[in-house]
């Protein structure tokens, strides 16, 4: 009875353009005591269907703010509230009120709502995700991305909303210099089904995913990962300069970075990873060098027990200062063993072995030698066996 008579008053004062009635009227039957839940929920409905029917800017934001403050606090209208809340971001960002539109859309909880269905909850999440990066509100974003579980774009139809998701990802974990973790983005981005059957979109999104990989600080995952990127994905070889790339550091040898400049520099500086225009590409060109010189250093410790400090100069085009720099990170990193002699200008690669560890080859190389001796003997006592027979 309530709900249909709270509907008709609504109707008739939005049906005739008396929005200043409609506000009051709608703000009274919400006061009124012991009021129906059912009833509320019914009448701020149908109130929000003239949201969009409103003459003009000013009238449709009191309108909004006037059911915004009928619904604050009620659990059975949150669904409502947190959409009308998005009605008013809208129109602030329309205005360019970003800081104003990001503080109102954080006040929703909407995390916490059980009447709103997952989709909706995730999208309004993300809106929330997406006012923080215009806002550069990095901390906040990341905080907020932490409310949606990544499971939830396994269920079917959720793809634009992954994309979404992993897109505002690759913003903040740039900004933050996180080369693995955009690396994994893209790779989530590549393995969604829109991306994976166009032809016209993978190769960029796999190419971005091979670049930022190669761009990571050397470790037991980013290594894993560019071995697993070469051996399983077929279609890195479509790609012929990333599939160049990656061979050359899964490969231990030498990679001079001149010749790196002058095979992938043509090609990858129009990329927006290291585009010659903006200070980030440059900035991340100059980290691709400093991995390419990171490789060098293992490969030249792997093969190495000893070298001249100037050898080491030739082996990596670099001055001997920026040589003994590079050691000493990757020294620190813990990816290689060495010890520089200034006076000597040697640098040390073998590792010294304690006693204990001596002792260990020592049993092991004998145990060895027993091994072999024990396996000779029985081969010539099969010998003898045979040769009696015979």
């Amino acid at each position: 009875g309530s709900s249909q008579l709270f509907v008709r008053i609504v109707s008739v004062c939005g049906g005739s353009g008396s929005w200043a009635l409609l506000e009051q009227d709608v703000a009274a039957m919400a006061k009124k005591h012991g009021q129906l839940k059912q009833a509320i929920a019914k009448m701020v409905q149908s109130a929000m269907e003239y949201v969009d029917k409103t003459p003009d800017e000013q009238t449709r934001v009191e309108l909004i703010e006037a059911l915004r403050t009928v619904t604050e606090g009620k659990i059975h209208v949150e669904v409502e509230r947190a959409r009308l809340t998005r009605m008013r971001v809208a129109i602030y960002e329309l205005k360019g009120q970003i800081k104003e539109a990001c503080e109102t859309l954080q006040e929703v909880q909407v995390e916490t709502y059980g009447s709103m269905d997952k989709r909706e909850k995730t999208d309004f999440i993300l809106e929330q995700m997406r006012l923080c990066l215009a806002k550069r509100d990095y901390i906040r974003l990341a905080i907020i991305s932490h409310k949606i579980n990544p499971k939830f774009f396994q269920t079917d139809g959720t793809e634009d909303l992954k994309l979404r998701f992993y897109e505002l990802m690759i913003q903040y974990d740039l900004h933050e210099e996180n080369y693995l973790e955009v690396c994994r983005h893209y790779k989530q981005v590549y393995e969604t089904n829109v991306i994976k059957d166009d032809t016209a979109k993978w190769p960029a999104v796999l190419q971005n995913m091979v670049l930022y990989l190669v761009l990571s600080p050397y470790g037991n995952e980013q290594s894993d990962m560019l071995h697993r990127v070469q051996k399983e994905d077929h279609n890195l070889e479509k790609l012929e300069l990333c599939a160049q790339l990656v061979k050359g550091f899964t490969t231990m040898e030498l990679t001079r970075w001149p010749a790196v400049e002058s095979i992938y520099g043509g090609e990858f500086r129009k990329t927006d990873v290291f585009s010659a225009q903006t200070e980030d590409g440059n900035k991340r060109w100059l980290a691709l060098r400093d991995r390419v010189i990171e490789h060098n250093i293992r490969v030249i410790a792997k093969y190495y027990t000893r070298a001249s400090t100037q050898r080491l100069t030739e082996l990596l085009d670099l001055p001997s200062d920026d040589v003994e720099r590079f050691l000493s990170k990757a020294v620190v990193d813990g990816t290689i063993y060495a010890r520089i002699d200034r006076p000597a200008g040697v640098v040390n690669f073998a590792k010294p072995s304690d006693s204990e560890e001596q002792l260990n080859g020592w049993a092991s190389d004998v145990s060895k030698l027993l091994g072999l001796v024990e396996k000779t003997t029985h081969l010539i006592a099969k010998e003898e066996i045979v040769n009696k027979i015979a």
